[in-house]
């Protein structure tokens, strides 16, 4: 399941995964990740994971994808929050090759997280 997480800087949206993920779950986030690029014209995106990577079924990863290529000139910072390093460093890699910035950060970072996506540490 995803959720929203609440009261994050209006510059960014981020969401909370636990459980099982799947194709309709990315609905809550096709609407968000639309609705801030239309008002900011850009995409800070955070996906704390409370599972592991294996909890996405096929039709939940195809719809991560599709997020990515339809927004793909948007991107501005992405963060994804967990305690695998194999992600923390598939992430913090991904920057080389996409769009925009994107960090791994473990869940003790949270805060730092939220305020590098938001632009908040840029201060």
């Amino acid at each position: 399941m995803i959720v929203q997480i609440p009261d994050l800087p209006d510059t960014m949206v981020g969401f909370r995964a636990d459980g099982e993920v799947t194709k309709e779950d990315f609905e809550i986030v096709k609407l968000q990740v639309a609705n801030l690029v239309e008002k900011t014209g850009q995409l800070n995106y955070l996906l704390f994971l409370d599972n592991s990577p294996a909890d996405f079924t096929l039709g939940a990863w195809m719809q991560d994808a599709l997020l990515g290529i339809n927004h793909i000139t948007k991107w501005k910072r992405a963060a994804i929050i967990t305690d695998s390093e194999t992600v923390i460093n598939f992430t913090s890699a991904f920057s080389k090759v996409m769009p925009g910035e994107f960090r791994g950060y473990h869940k003790t970072d949270y805060q730092k997280a939220v305020d590098w996506v938001s632009g908040r540490d840029d201060k």
